[in-house]
């Protein structure tokens, strides 16, 4: 299952986001749970995963008692500014204030649609880095290829 695609939306004065109908309507509760995790994303902006791929992704992570100073940093950050929140029976979530306050997100929303989590952005700060992405196409395209190959060559080592 792949999220794509952007969507505006509205945050409503409840702190209500709607997820688009062709996000729910990939979502399977048995394989993706019945919420999303709101965790700070590695850009800058708030991204909502589905609970079951953020307790996956999170098991990877996993250490042990005589952890790792830069994942325990990660970890330390991470979670303490995350929250679960789950779909309502309208396919609604309500963001915490604090996420709200942290992200600037207010009334209008750009949710994107980034593979396997969403993005939440103000539409303006969207534009922007539309603004900085689409001269780089090429490139980004060419770096993408190479860090692919770069892992699959560590891989078969």
């Amino acid at each position: 299952m792949f999220f794509l695609g952007e969507y505006e939306h509205s945050i409503d004065a409840k702190q209500r986001l709607a997820i688009p109908a062709e996000v729910r309507d990939v979502l399977n509760p048995e394989i993706h749970g019945v919420a999303f995790v709101a965790a700070p994303g590695g850009n800058g902006s708030l991204w909502l995963w589905p609970e079951k791929t953020f307790e996956t992704l999170s098991k990877e992570l996993a250490g042990s008692l005589l952890g790792n100073d830069d994942l325990d940093d990660f970890e330390r950050l991470v979670y303490s500014q995350s929250a679960r929140v789950p779909l309502d029976s309208a396919g609604r979530i309500r963001i915490p204030a604090r996420l709200l306050d942290r992200y600037q997100l207010t009334n209008s929303v750009t949710v994107l649609g980034v593979r396997d989590h969403l993005e939440l952005m103000k539409p303006k700060s969207w534009r922007a880095e539309q603004g900085r992405l689409e001269p780089a196409r090429t490139d980004i395209w060419r770096r993408a290829r190479q860090a692919m190959a770069e892992r699959r060559s560590g891989k078969d080592q």
